[in-house]
């Protein structure tokens, strides 16, 4: 979806799964522009494509947004300065639907009947197109390919009469995944879908409340974690304090599906989801790993950086010694150089170099949190035994991916999915190991903390791996059911 040519190319990342996007947002700070763009800062690995944010100084809204890095365009004083205001709201991007470019950056801002209303969301609206089509029909107008703008126009034309009825309006009408950031004259609105499938947190900064994608986004500004945003909640602040509200009704209390994948690969270690640490979950994942399939070996070696709590996990389960035995090139990962076949080729290389004081001759354990391609995987394996490894074993810290995304996380279409068209003894032959294997779909399960996965009731989403895509759908009443996503002919 990076299709633009002033996108820097990114050695290797082809092949790997692309974080859905993280949101942020403050009410009640002078600062609040300045702490937004370190709560994005935070929430980088979510998003590198572009970042925004949006503010208000009780007159009127500021909104910047660029193409690239946090860092790149959020630190000069300069830039906030232009961004007055005790609330703001921001965004890091990463395109699923809508592409890439400008118009498509958040905090998307309009101004309604009411004032000024700017929206960030991370996740994927299912029945956007659908949607689009009939706001279009109707007469709406759309400055962007986002599926985000979208909740803009059905807030818009609700006939419902204060704003929060008419963002409601608008929550019924969306299907997919989605938590919302918001911010109006007087409100900062956050929100998730009734499955809760994508993450938000509530935090508190001096009396002022934080919302935000994960708690890591807390920590780097000294905010106290209060609580999740609920499946199915919305919440709003203003200067009278916080209201929740259950707009979806008894859904609201229904089990969550919570992406799975968050603890797999997408969330940060340090940050904390459900009450759980991400780090500790990633290092059981490894323990599970080892007892599932245990293989004889001299040195367990993560691939770099995703691999390596799993990695630890696996060693002490095992008994098998954790080295660095690849190392992670941190500072070339986006480059000026132009992407021709032969760098793309050396895309690995730039990023990663194996460690042969730790290879050569040994019976090595590759340890990474999936395979997507295998393409990496293929270039990793090689290097390995370019620098001399006796024998590479590979083990994955996750089921077999066979599925696409269809809830805000860019994936391949599932024909390119390796693990879609091989079997595990195929990809083995692939990707040229001496052994292959992944952790079982109740393994992954009983690490983030369940005896095993309910295949009536899952616990979480985990379509990726299984195929099972939940949905729900709701009425204006707010009367909601859950169904399994067949139709997936509006997806974009």
């Amino acid at each position: 979806m990076m299709n633009f040519t002033t996108h820097p190319f990114d050695a290797g990342d082809d092949d790997r799964f692309h974080e859905e996007c993280g949101v942020f947002g403050v009410f009640g700070a002078q600062n609040a522009a300045a702490l937004t763009a370190l709560g994005l800062h935070a929430l980088q690995h979510r998003g590198q494509e572009a970042a925004g944010i949006c503010a208000f100084d009780g007159t009127q809204f500021s909104t910047e947004r660029h193409v690239g890095l946090v860092d790149d365009n959020f630190t000069k004083p300069s830039v906030i300065a232009r961004l007055p205001g005790d609330r703001a709201i921001g965004h890091n991007r990463y395109s699923t639907t809508g592409g890439a470019g400008i118009r498509n950056i958040q905090p998307l801002f309009a101004e309604f009947a009411g004032g000024g209303f700017a929206v960030a969301h991370n996740g994927n609206l299912t029945n956007a197109m659908t949607l689009q089509k009939e706001l279009q029909r109707r007469g709406s107008i759309f400055q962007s390919t986002s599926d985000t703008e979208t909740i803009l126009h059905l807030i818009a034309t609700s006939s419902r009469g204060p704003l929060v009825d008419r963002v409601i309006d608008a929550l019924h009408r969306i299907e997919g995944a989605y938590s919302l950031v918001c911010i109006s004259e007087k409100k900062l609105i956050g929100c998730r879908d009734p499955l809760g499938i994508r993450p938000l947190v509530l935090g508190d900064i001096n009396g002022a409340t934080v919302v935000a994608s994960e708690t890591c986004a807390l920590d780097i500004i000294g905010a106290r974690f209060v609580r999740e945003v609920e499946p199915g909640e919305m919440v709003v602040i203003t200067e009278d304090g916080i209201e929740s509200l259950r707009p979806f009704g008894a859904q609201g209390s229904q089990r969550s599906r919570f992406c799975i994948f968050e603890y797999v690969y997408f969330a940060r270690p340090d940050s904390v989801h459900k009450g759980t640490s991400v780090y500790n979950v990633r290092k059981r994942i490894g323990a599970e790993l080892a007892r599932e399939m245990p293989v004889d070996a001299d040195v367990v070696v993560p691939v770099p950086d995703s691999g390596v709590p799993s990695a630890i996990g696996f060693a002490e389960a095992s008994g098998i010694p954790f080295d660095l035995g690849i190392i992670r090139n941190h500072y070339v990962g986006r480059t000026f150089i132009e992407p021709s076949d032969s760098i793309r080729n050396m895309g690995v290389k730039l990023k990663h170099n194996a460690n042969r004081a730790v290879i050569a001759g040994k019976r090595v354990v590759l340890v990474d949190d999936s395979i997507v391609r295998g393409t990496t995987s293929l270039k990793i394996v090689q290097m390995v035994r370019d620098a001399g490894a006796r024998e590479v074993h590979m083990r994955i810290a996750s089921p077999p991916t066979t599925d696409s995304c269809f809830y805000g996380v860019d994936t391949p279409e599932k024909g390119k999915l390796l693990a879609s068209r091989m079997s595990i003894a195929e990809m083995a032959n692939y990707i040229n190991v001496d052994s292959l294997s992944f952790l079982s779909i109740d393994g992954l399960y009983r690490a983030v903390g369940e005896a095993r996965r309910n295949n009536e009731m899952p616990q979480y989403c985990d379509a990726c791996f299984t195929g099972d895509y939940p949905t729900v759908l709701t009425d204006r009443n707010g009367n909601s059911n859950v169904r399994q996503l067949s139709l997936l002919s509006d997806v974009s």
